[in-house]
C-alpha cells in the first residue's frame, strides 16, 4: 500500500517512537509499503530546523534535510504538482482548520488516493472530501 506521512508521523518515527501507535508503526515497518512525505511537510521540517525548533536531540541531520531523508530513510519525498493545488482550490477552509501546510497535504493526499497518516486531530473531518486517513492517537 501507499501512505503518506505528516511531519509529525515523520519526527515521532526518528526521535519519539514511543508517540506512534502500533498499527501506524506496522504500516511504517513493513517494506512491502510505499511510504512517503510531502514536500509541503520537508518544508516545514526546514523551517522548524531553521527556527531552531528541534531540540538537541532532534539536531541529528547530517548536511541538510532532503539529503537526510534520502540517504537515512525509506521514505520518499513526493512533489507538488499542479493536479494537487487544483484539488486545494476545491477544498473548502473548515472554520477551525486554516492550516494551509496541513491543507497542501490533505489535498495531495486525496488527489493521489494515497492513505495520509497523521497525529492531526481536524483531518479525519475531510474524509467527506475523499481523503483515506490512518489516526496515530497517541
Amino acid at each position: 500500500m501507499r501512505y503518506l506521512i505528516d511531519a509529525n508521523i515523520f519526527i515521532f518515527s526518528l526521535w519519539e517512537k514511543d508517540r506512534i501507535t502500533r498499527g501506524v508503526w506496522d504500516i511504517l515497518q513493513d517494506y512491502g509499503n510505499r511510504i512517503y512525505i510531502s514536500a509541503e511537510s520537508v518544508k516545514e521540517i526546514i523551517h522548524l530546523r531553521q527556527s531552531g525548533k528541534f531540540s538537541s536531540k532532534e539536531k541529528i541531520f547530517v548536511g541538510n534535510v532532503v539529503n537526510f531523508i534520502h540517504n537515512e530513510t525509506h521514505f520518499e519525498i513526493k512533489p507538488i504538482k499542479q493536479e494537487h493545488l487544483e484539488t486545494l482550490e476545491r477544498i473548502p477552509i473548515l472554520p477551525n482548520h486554516k492550516d494551509p501546510s496541513d491543507r497542501m497535504i490533505i489535498a495531495q493526499a486525496i488527489t493521489e488516493k494515497i492513505t495520509l497518516v497523521s497525529s492531526d486531530t481536524m483531518f479525519p473531518h475531510y474524509k467527506k472530501f475523499g481523503l483515506e486517513f490512518v489516526y496515530n492517537c497517541f
